[in-house]
């Protein structure tokens, strides 16, 4: 069993049109995520979703003010980018990034040989990766290109999940994986995210905008985010509601 435990996490971001130059993202998050557990973050634009996910993997250009971010009681806050990898957490970034020069096989294979602690063997890795990538429907071609350098954008989001089923984590945070995707990438997606799921003690966060994807991957949670806190938690039914009637409940309480 693997718990990611969120508590009362501050985070703050260098803004120049802030009063002292920096403003409070995040005030006071505090979310459990327990192996086998499926839970959904929605909330308007600026709520902090994604700051919630870039925060608890390190990303540099946020500040850590307050609270605790522990896996399996391992405090991920004193760990490096690496360190959080290697500790069973993963990201899958709403805009995925190019990097030219590195094929997809080369950074797969270095990577799993980071979290492992030595490589895997190269005939089986080579059919792994393969496999890995037909099941999102990817050419297996795409190992020798660079990461996600000309990749459309469904491709990038499909390559992500394929990085998912290949490094195994304990606990996997997709943010916005959703995104830009047509209702046919959306399924391959979806499917990829719940042969993940099927695994043995894996918790996943998944923050999006829309409802659409619950209707595949079914949380257990949902939590809407409002002004860089939890404002309500609750099931599916959370989830209906926010698609009939929007977030206009728990602004008018927020202002």
């Amino acid at each position: 069993m693997s718990t990611l435990e969120i508590k009362d996490l501050h985070v703050t971001v260098e803004d120049e049109n802030t009063e002292g130059g920096v403003k409070e993202i995040l005030k006071g998050v505090t979310l459990t995520i327990k192996s086998g557990e499926t839970h959904a973050i929605m909330g308007p634009n600026g709520s902090g979703k994604s700051t919630t996910a870039y925060s608890i993997a390190g990303h540099p250009k946020y500040t850590i003010t307050g609270g605790e971010v522990l896996l399996d009681g391992e405090n991920l806050l004193e760990m490096s980018v690496d360190e959080r990898a290697r500790a069973g957490l993963f990201l899958a970034m709403q805009y995925p990034v190019e990097v030219p020069g590195v094929s997809m096989a080369n950074f797969l294979r270095t990577a799993k040989t980071a979290l492992d602690g030595e490589a895997p063997k190269l005939r089986t890795w080579v059919k792994d990766v393969n496999g890995a990538l037909e099941k999102m429907n990817l050419d297996p071609a795409f190992s020798q290109r660079s990461v996600n350098e000309g990749f459309s954008g469904g491709e990038k989001k499909r390559a992500e999940i394929a990085q998912l089923d290949l490094l195994d984590p304990k606990v996997a945070i997709l943010d916005e994986i959703d995104s830009g995707l047509d209702i046919d990438a959306l399924k391959v997606v979806s499917e990829g995210i719940n042969r993940f799921r099927e695994r043995s003690d894996k918790g996943l966060l998944l923050i999006t905008h829309y409802t659409r994807i619950l209707r595949y991957v079914k949380p257990d949670f949902i939590h809407v985010f409002v002004d860089g806190h939890v404002a309500e938690t609750g099931g599916a039914e959370l989830g209906e509601e926010l698609e009939a009637n929007g977030y206009d409940r728990f602004l008018s309480v927020a202002r």
